[in-house]
This record gives C-alpha cells, structure tokens and sequence, in this order.
C-alpha cells in the first residue's frame, strides 16, 4: 500500500494542476510512445502440491538396510519382543563399530514395507516473482478527442523467480512381512515403524530458482479528461486485458540437482530398494532422472490512472500506473526417468504476480 501511495499522491496532485496552450481543434488519430518500465509483483509464494510414483500405503521391497538408519529412524522399536528386539538391539550395536555397517542379506531376505507420506502431499515451500525492468513500447488509436485503445508492450524481459522455503518428503515406512512364513527372519520386524522427514531443495536457500522470459501484451481502453489544443495536461483512467505467456526458462543448477537425486531416491523404492532410499544418494539406481519446467499461460484484467503531458501538438510525455489483480500462473516441475520414460516426481505451485506496473515515456502522435 506504502508503494501506491508514493506514485498515485504525486498523481492527485498533478490532476489539479491545468495547463493551457495555443488552441487547435483537430486531434490525431494515432500515438506511439517508448520509455521506461518498472514491474513490481506483489503477490507472495504459496505451497507446492507434489506427487510421486510411490504407491500410497504400497508394499515395496526393502533390500539393503543400514544400521545407522535403524538406529536413527525407528520410532517404535521398544514394542519389538522376543528375537526381534535382541536382532534389533544387535544391529544397532554393530552400527555403532561400523557406520557403514549393513544388516546381514540373510535377515533381509524378502522383506517389505508399506510406505505412506509420500504419494501425495503439499510442501510449504514456493516461488515469488523478483521485480524487474524493460523498455515499454505503446501504440494508440483515438477513437475521439477522449477515447483510446492502446496496446502496451515491449521488450519481453527477463524475470528472476526467487525461492521461498523448503520441500520436503515425510516418509513414514511400517515393516510388514506377512506375506513370508511364520518366523522367516524378517517377521521379527513386523510392525516396526521407521520416519525420515527428507529435505528434497531448499529454495530459500539457492535464492534465484529459475530465469523465465515474459511475454506479456495489453489491450485497454482509456478515457483522457480534457481538449486536445486546450489542455497540455490530460490526466486518463482506463482497463483492459493482459495476457502472459512465460517460455525460455532455466532452473537453477543446485534445485535440479536435488530434484535429480529425488528422482534416485523414488526410483529406488519403486524398485525394491526401500533401504536404499531411506539411506538418501543414488545408491543402486540405474534411473536416468531428467529435470523439466513449464508454466501456464494466463490472462488478468488490467486497471490503469495516469497522464499525458504536451510539448507541441506532437510531442508528449505520459506517466503511469497500473496493477493486474488475479495474474497468476502455474509452475508445473517433472523429474522422469528418460531410461524407461517413467514420472517419477511431479510438482506444481502457483506463482501469483498481481503487479503494479509504472510506466514513464515520451510519445509521437501523427
């Protein structure tokens, strides 16, 4: 709000000011003007809705098991009884000798485990648009003395997408065996509940996530208050239309990585390496994850206020400011493994820009 007040007060008071020049009668049909543009989004990050390949509640194969991950996961192993709860304690104390220390194949052979959390959640993190700066260009048609169509473009910049809080994955993996009979080794571990909260990007951290390019043209109609020949000064109001279109758009090297190992850590669950992917890295998997952006196209109303200021009955000035209300698009991140051309990860968040646009040029009618 401090941003609108400090552009339209100097407007307001401009609009009681009325300055005088030679009389003429006739106007001209057509104006073009180029100056500078300011775009300042104002709308803020909001969650990301990820979705995986992981089945929710299915059973996966666990494979290699670390005791580092037993120790440091499980959260209910003092429900464990009998042999269960002495190969338990066993593990964890042979991890403690031995970091890399694995529990023994014969032990793990067969075991499963339903894994949950991670089929389908919302993460808080999010993207926000950083302010940004290009040559306008305008082209108008005076329908009379009074009424306008402009078309407002120019120079499609590029916008800097910040990173705004983390994405994370809760995986919460419930050991169950059943399907193995009674007293196989891996029952003992039946019901034993192992949860990793996974930091998958921290986007706050890596600052600048992306670069996109915006195509962004409008179309308003605009009312001039005053005479041409009589008023050098001629405040407007006006709306119309925008639409954005967002292409050429690179992620940041450090988010795609992390995606990329996200991508592993999917792969190997999915492929019965559940203990790979609770370990984190790529472990055994032979995926060959693949990183992809888009965005959505969109269209907002436009609302603008400003002025034109003459310096002969051709040359002019003009300021102004306008805001979009409800521009928003949608960022949509896939991770697939182009090995077999299967979606690992899908991501997607909604970008809101809502942006107060100023404009100042220096026009020719003809």
């Amino acid at each position: 709000m401090s941003q609108i007040c400090k552009i339209v007060v100097p407007f307001a008071c401009l609009l009681s000011v009325n300055f005088a020049y030679a009389d003429s009668t006739n106007f001209k049909r057509w104006a073009v003007s180029a100056g500078w543009m300011h775009v300042m989004p104002q709308g803020k990050a909001n969650s990301t809705h990820v979705t995986t390949n992981v089945e929710e509640g299915g059973s996966y194969g666990v494979g290699s098991l670390y005791g580092t991950d037993l120790a440091k996961y499980a959260i209910n192993s003092k429900e464990l009884t009998g042999m269960g709860k002495i190969m338990f304690d066993a593990f964890v104390r042979n991890s403690q000798k031995d970091p890399n220390y694995k529990v023994p194949d014969g032990f793990m052979n067969g075991a499963r485990a339903d894994i949950t959390g991670i089929s389908d959640y919302t993460a808080d993190g999010g993207m926000e648009i950083d302010d940004t700066d290009t040559l306008g260009l305008t082209l108008s048609y005076f329908v009379n003395d009074n009424v306008s169509l402009e078309l407002v473009g120019g120079i499609p910049p590029k916008v800097d997408v910040k990173g705004v809080g983390e994405i994370r994955a809760t995986a919460l993996s419930t050991s169950n065996s059943s399907h193995l009979p009674a007293h196989a080794p891996p029952t003992y571990f039946d019901g034993l509940e192992l949860l990793k909260d996974t930091l998958i990007t921290d986007l706050g951290a890596h600052g600048t996530v992306a670069e996109v390019t915006a195509w962004t043209p409008a179309v308003t109609a605009k009312y001039h208050f005053g005479t041409s020949g009589k008023n050098k000064f001629r405040p407007f109001v006006g709306a119309g239309v925008v639409y954005g279109h967002f292409n050429k758009l690179k992620l940041n090297g450090g988010v795609e990585e992390d995606l990329i190992q996200a991508g592993y850590m999917i792969d190997n669950i999915l492929n019965g390496r559940a203990g790979e992917a609770l370990h984190g890295g790529k472990g055994s998997s032979t995926a060959t994850p693949e990183v992809k952006v888009k965005t959505s196209d969109a269209f907002a109303p436009v609302l603008t206020a400003g002025f034109t200021y003459d310096f002969t009955d051709r040359w002019f000035s003009t300021g102004s400011l306008s805001y979009m209300p409800n521009f928003n698009n949608v960022a949509t991140v896939t991770v697939t493994d182009t090995s077999t051309g299967r979606q690992l990860i899908k991501s997607t968040t909604k970008i809101d820009l809502d942006p107060l646009v100023t404009y100042v040029g220096v026009g020719y009618r003809f």
